[in-house]
């Protein structure tokens, strides 16, 4: 796939203009795009149901989509943690019907063990092999391809490794960079490193990288936005990397996908990667 995707995380901000919210994913995949992340809680099924009205045969556009939440319509938190076996197969199911396909190219495991978000507590604390073992089973069945897996710790993806993983996405930024052992270890395996909050922000408690003084300064030098700033960064500190920004805006979509003319010397590279990191393991609760 192209380095630079979409995330229809945003999408449901479109919900009562659905045609826009169509238009905006041909003009998605009329720049370049050819990988979209999804899930079947975006807007309680709203993004599966115009990425299945956008894309046409021929496209060629791989979507990723995820389990081990399910959406809360009317809860105090609009998901809820579904991490047991049963419900990871319940939940591929959804993204089936809610995507119109026979099989889910890439599902990613949402596990939850770290970064900011929920925590899973009681029984829907779950052994990582149980859970594979569904995962395994529906990849057997022809229901997914692949197998990629989400908010997760080195420890748990070295486990995980015999079941080929495809790709982690973890919340990781310029300014949020606990886990560059476990991108290290993907980078060693030839696992996709797929950044959600690649800004940071996203919790009032993530440092925002447009917040910083040298991005600005970069910004400024190459006549670009802060926010390009960052995610170029990031295409720049690993060849694994992908990105899956998420907007609703047409102008803003074409800016994300220019990210990947954006070229840094080694003194703006070196700059950069001066930005202190601050954690972004900030648990904020958990849904029954």
């Amino acid at each position: 796939v192209s380095r630079i995707g979409y995330g229809a995380a945003q999408l449901p901000r479109l919900h009562d203009r659905h045609d826009e919210a169509v238009a905006l994913l041909r003009r998605a995949v009329e720049l370049g795009v050819n990988h979209i992340d999804t899930a079947e809680f975006y807007g309680f099924g709203f993004a599966n149901a115009v990425i299945r009205q956008a894309l046409r045969t021929g496209d060629d556009v791989l979507v990723v989509t995820k389990v081990g939440a399910d959406a809360n319509p009317g809860g105090p938190v609009p998901l809820r943690i579904a991490q047991r076996p049963e419900q990871l197969r319940a939940s591929v199911e959804d993204n089936l019907r809610s995507l119109g396909v026979e099989q889910l190219p890439v599902v990613n495991l949402r596990r939850l063990d770290t970064g900011p978000g929920l925590r899973p507590e009681g029984n829907q604390v779950v052994d990582l092999d149980d859970q594979l073992a569904t995962m395994t089973a529906l990849r057997d069945e022809g229901k997914i391809g692949a197998i990629g897996l989400s908010s997760v710790t080195l420890d748990v993806l070295r486990r995980a490794l015999a079941a080929d993983i495809v790709c982690v996405q973890n919340a990781y930024s310029l300014v949020s960079r606990d886990d560059e052992d476990t991108l290290r270890l993907c980078t060693a395996e030839g696992i996709a490193w797929v950044p959600f909050f690649p800004l940071g922000g996203g919790f009032p408690s993530l440092p925002n990288v447009t917040d910083e003084s040298a991005v600005h300064a970069v910004a400024e030098s190459l006549n670009v936005t802060t926010s390009q700033i960052g995610l170029a960064w990031l295409l720049h500190h690993a060849p694994n990397i992908l990105l899956i920004p998420g907007t609703v805006d047409p102008t803003h979509l074409a800016a994300n996908i220019a990210v990947g003319e954006i070229t840094f010397d080694a003194h703006t590279l070196t700059t950069l990667d001066a930005v202190e990191s601050r954690t972004s393991n900030v648990a904020i609760g958990a849904a029954s």
